[in-house]
């Protein structure tokens, strides 16, 4: 965080003098200005929290008078984002006063006492009553007390390019009740047309939470398995939804029906999904987030004019087609105040700014997002958005969460590292799942893990 200039005592006599003449009563004088410094993930692709901040400034600098705001985005990947900021956020004189939040990491930088408690703030703002109360746990820390304040949420299903999928003879829309619909769709597509992709999910450690957020726990929690017992607090392990998620990402893998693995180690894969793939019709179908449209609507990182009409949404099935039916995650991002800022006011007040109702708007609609204030929700322009605003939105009702656990960041390591070890041929699912055992174990001790 920027300090105030500082003057020399016999200077200073001098300037107050001529100061108080010179100016208002209600004007800043020199040594009074503050500066409060934001930090946030901006690349190529995601600018729209940028936008957002950018507009924020213009309205509170222009709302407090000598406060300036210093935006300060770092150009990086979420891994090497949360990495840079955890870098700044050691030291009082490099940690920002407001900054961009995963929400899966929340309650490990509470513990870490990164983030400042927001309770006494947040009953002193009206906007805080506008935001969806289950939304409002995304920010909350083990001791019940609110940390962060979410930006927007998402959910996960499969995007498909119809034309690749009725060129190998599959009706459209196109709805997999199973897990082995997939593959019978994955390899009509194959045998159609070999230079395709049919089916890709994320797998292996360089595409970090996305392996797990789009891949590997939709398969999971269609199981009748879970990573994490709520009810007993502990880490599942032995499980063998586990072990069968991983045979699922074997049989894609080795029968090539996705991505090879040296796309999948690669961890700009996402932006040939994206940019090429499925705009080419490369690709048949993909799981990732309700953000999507996103990267193709006019204005976004790679502008497809024909996506509302070649692309389609479906749930992703559970193993069995048993109920409920279908798998969506959900997780999303939030705004936090540094526990070490010298101006937590100003810095609460400039996170209310950006995320009123208006800010909230413009965000949801250029990052599609899914609304987290209920105004936006039920304002025609978020909702006129994009063509698949209803489809994602109709996820929730099966999503689920990620283990909001201060551990949970070194569990998704180790589920990672699983995932790779098997679509390399490293290890086999079984072998992979054992070791995955043995690692949770390691770090969290055998009292905090339950064998299902």
């Amino acid at each position: 965080m920027r300090r105030p200039v500082r003057f020399g005592v016999a200077l200073l006599g001098v300037v107050a003098l001529l100061a108080s003449a010179a100016c208002s009563a209600n004007q800043p004088q020199a040594n009074d200005k503050k500066t409060i410094k934001i930090v946030y993930q901006k690349t190529d692709s995601f600018t729209a929290l940028d936008k957002v901040f950018q507009d924020a400034k213009q309205e509170f600098e222009a709302a407090n008078a000598g406060v300036s705001v210093d935006l300060e985005p770092i150009q990086a990947n979420d891994d090497d984002y949360g990495t840079k900021l955890a870098l700044a956020q050691r030291s009082p004189d490099t940690a920002p006063d407001v900054f961009y939040e995963d929400t899966f990491k929340v309650r490990s930088d509470v513990d870490a006492g990164y983030l400042l408690k927001l309770d006494a703030l947040l009953a002193t703002w009206d906007g805080w009553s506008a935001f969806n109360e289950s939304a409002k746990a995304a920010g909350r820390g083990d001791d019940g007390g609110i940390y962060a304040v979410p930006l927007g949420t998402d959910t996960r299903g499969i995007w498909y390019n119809k034309q690749v999928l009725q060129k190998a003879g599959i009706p459209v829309p196109w709805q997999p009740k199973t897990w082995d619909d997939i593959l019978t769709a994955a390899r009509k597509m194959k045998a159609a047309d070999p230079s395709v992709v049919p089916f890709n999910m994320y797998a292996g450690q360089a595409t970090g939470e996305g392996t797990v957020m789009q891949g590997f726990y939709e398969l999971l929690y269609g199981t009748a398995s879970s990573l994490y017992s709520d009810s007993e607090k502990k880490w599942v392990v032995g499980s063998q939804g586990f072990t069968d998620s991983l045979q699922f990402l074997k049989t894609l893998y080795d029968e090539k029906l996705a991505v090879a693995p040296a796309d999948a180690l690669d961890p700009n894969v996402w932006k040939k999904v994206f940019g090429e793939w499925l705009p080419q019709g490369k690709m048949g179908a993909t799981v990732e987030g309700s953000y999507a449209p996103s990267f193709w609507q006019k204005g976004g990182a790679y502008e497809w004019a024909g996506y509302a009409q070649d692309m389609g949404v479906a749930r992703f099935p559970t193993q069995f087609g048993q109920d409920p039916g279908g798998v969506s995650m959900s997780g999303g991002w939030t705004l936090a105040v540094d526990a070490k800022t010298k101006n937590p006011d100003l810095a609460f007040k400039f996170l209310t700014t950006a995320l009123s109702k208006k800010n909230a708007l413009a965000f949801d609609v250029n990052d599609s997002q899914i609304a987290v204030r209920t105004d936006v929700a039920s304002d025609p322009g978020y909702q006129a958005a994009n063509p698949f605003v209803k489809d994602v939105s109709s996820l929730v009702g099966v999503t689920h969460y990620r283990p909001a656990t201060a551990d949970y960041p070194k569990i998704s390591l180790a589920v990672q590292a699983a995932t790779e070890a098997v679509i390399t041929g490293k290890e086999s699912p079984v072998e992979a799942a054992a070791e995955y055992d043995a690692s949770v174990k390691k770090l969290v001790g055998d009292a905090k893990v339950v064998q299902k």
